[in-house]
């Protein structure tokens, strides 16, 4: 099979590529470099049985051309490109509203095109301000203001759902959505807002780990292996298309409890700072005091249930950032 991944160079889609091609499926792979990184994927190129099954092309999925040579060539396609990290969307709002949205655009139409099947990466934060616990598919959307532009990213790929499920009930186009909570694990970098890496970074260089707000806000994490496995058996599952599924994982912790943990794991001498959101974002950021996602509807579908807890979530981390010094 010939499996098409835009943002394949990011965190998440060089852990998708990689399990494809032990599968023995040939990868195509379409990422500018914007949050992603070809040293993300080196370790795939270098390796000789993978050379003949792997094809990258770093370039944008805004360009109509090359994505409609990609997705005329693949039989399924994972779209995973998008404008990523709190600070990424508020240090470029525009860019990463263009994006998401012109770029699933392009993506859903040659899809649409060719019939050929997608599934969208979507994300926990289009349920917004929500408080209660867990949120389910079926959950209303409540948003801050346009002002806070905190929000536009939520929008936006709230926008994005709304135009794959478009596409499914007017055209049929084998479309799945799947909404992300939190997804951990090796290679995720810190540089754009990312919980985890960021403070583990910190604890390892005993410095002081920033919590921001008050620290009380919870989430829960989710490894990426589970995430792969979950995207694999949804994209080959026919009777998800057209439907929208929350994968998360199961252990809701305050991110103060969280710093805590990954000071006491990584024997570090750090303390905690609590940093006030508008000095760390400035006017445009509102945070959700609380996501946790419930995964009864995927769980029926595929037998969906995490199966790294946060406990080795960290561990793999932790262990992943002392081996390359990051």
């Amino acid at each position: 099979m010939r499996v098409l991944i835009t943002g394949g160079a990011g965190f998440i889609g060089s852990h998708l590529a990689e399990a494809y091609l032990d599968k023995g499926d040939e990868v195509y792979i379409i990422d500018n470099l914007s949050t992603g990184s070809l040293d993300n994927i080196a370790h795939l190129k270098e390796k000789g049985s993978y050379q003949k099954r792997l094809f990258v092309q770093v370039d944008s999925i805004l360009n109509r051309d090359a994505m409609l040579e990609l997705i005329g060539t693949c039989e399924v396609v994972h779209h995973l490109a998008a404008a990523v990290g709190v600070e990424y969307i508020l240090d470029k709002p525009m860019e990463s509203i263009t994006t998401n949205i012109q770029g699933t655009e392009v993506v859903l139409e040659l899809c649409n095109k060719f019939k050929k099947r997608v599934l969208l990466a979507s994300t926990s934060e289009v349920y917004g301000k929500h408080t209660h616990a867990p949120l389910v598919e079926t959950d209303n959307i409540i948003y801050g203001p346009s002002s806070k532009f905190r929000w536009s990213y939520a929008a936006s790929k709230l926008m994005d759902e709304f135009m794959a499920l478009a596409y499914y009930r007017t055209t049929g186009l084998q479309v799945t959505i799947a909404r992300l909570f939190n997804t951990v694990g090796p290679r995720q970098t810190g540089a754009y807002g990312m919980v985890i890496p960021r403070l583990v970074r910190q604890a390892l260089k005993n410095e002081p780990l920033t919590v921001y707000g008050d620290g009380q806000q919870t989430r829960t994490f989710t490894d990426v292996k589970d995430v792969v496995w979950a995207f694999m058996r949804l994209a080959e599952n026919e009777s998800s298309c057209g439907q929208v599924y929350n994968i998360g994982g199961l252990e809701e912790v305050s991110i103060l409890e969280l710093a805590q943990r990954i000071i006491s794991l990584c024997n570090s001498g750090s303390e905690i700072q609590l940093i006030p959101y508008d000095k760390a974002f400035g006017k445009d950021f509102e945070d959700m005091q609380r996501r946790v996602p419930g995964i009864e509807k995927i769980e029926s579908l595929i037998g969906f249930s995490p199966k790294i807890d946060l406990h080795a979530i960290l561990a793999r981390v932790i262990d992943y950032m002392r081996k390359h010094n990051k």
